[in-house]
């Protein structure tokens, strides 16, 4: 896609803006700023590209065509709704820095801890949707890896004036170095259990089909800066992969929750599994990578 072509489907507009004012830091978790405090929001228009949503589908091993109108899969509004910003804008990690709708608190290093949606109608390619992004909340506490600010984002998006999908993203920000402690094990039995192969063109796509440039997906130099023996694959891959294997399961979701444990490495060995209502992906030696519940 073209730059003219982005300018066209994609618009971003910004509304008033009222700066967080940081509360002294209390024992410890604090909230920093909560939604009461904030009035900032983030608007997007997205045509919701038949053939982006093609693509974003062929890069998920589901390829098939897509028309204006088809039913897009759970959580494939990820690979819409781009911010594209100059390359001064954006930081050593391959994010846009922070100091706009998230504020800069100092910490450098991202992880995509997971999230909450709530589906209230189909997301349709061809059809024209507006995401509505507010701060909703950011807090500060201490974790094992040091100081962490723990960010919470609400999008709400709409197609045809109506309601589609609310969600509560978490976003964690924390010091440089290596994680430490160890990652949580899977007890549980699958009653499924998929085996999930992914290479590096996998993760190109993803990227490219998302816009995301952050460096951990392509850089293993930095990523082992950043503390990791190799390139992470990506959080919302994973919760998409999930979300897919629900929806296989249950039909049309009403809701799908995801919550990051334990980064997935490329080349790691992995799974998709479900019993019940509850899904993981399971890397090496049983380690859950990631947790999710769907309805």
């Amino acid at each position: 896609m073209s730059g003219e072509e982005v300018r066209k489907s994609t618009t971003n507009t910004k509304e008033s803006v009222t700066t967080c004012s940081y509360l002294q830091y209390i024992a410890d978790s604090s909230i920093l700023c909560n939604a009461a405090s904030m009035s900032e929001a983030v608007t997007i228009t997205d045509a919701i590209d038949p053939a982006r949503a093609q693509a974003l589908l062929a890069s998920l091993g589901r390829p098939r065509r897509v028309k204006s109108g088809d039913v897009l899969p759970p959580l494939a509004h990820f690979a819409f709704f781009w911010e594209p910003v100059d390359e001064a804008q954006v930081g050593r990690d391959g994010h846009a820095r922070t100091g706009g709708l998230i504020p800069d608190l100092g910490l450098p290093i991202r992880m995509w801890a997971g999230g909450r949606l709530t589906f209230h109608a189909p997301f349709r390619a061809g059809f024209a949707a507006q995401k509505v992004t507010t701060l909703h909340e950011v807090k500060e506490k201490r974790g094992r890896s040091g100081r962490l600010g723990l960010v919470t984002l609400k999008h709400e998006i709409r197609q045809r004036h109506a309601p589609v999908i609310s969600e509560m993203q978490d976003i964690v920000y924390r010091e440089p170095g290596p994680l430490s402690g160890d990652p949580p094990l899977e007890s549980g039995k699958a009653h499924a259990r998929h085996a999930l192969k992914l290479r590096e063109v996998t993760l190109f796509r993803y990227s490219a089909i998302t816009f995301n440039a952050h460096r951990i997906h392509y850089d293993a130099n930095y990523c082992r800066e950043e503390g990791y023996p190799g390139l992470v694959v990506h959080g919302p891959l994973l919760a998409t992969r999930l979300a897919c294997l629900a929806a296989e399961h249950l039909g049309t979701l009403k809701s799908f929750s995801y919550r990051a444990t334990a980064p997935l490495f490329l080349g790691d060995a992995a799974w998709l599994c479900r019993t019940g209502d509850r899904y993981w992906v399971e890397g090496p030696s049983r380690r859950r990578c990631m947790s999710a519940t769907a309805t």
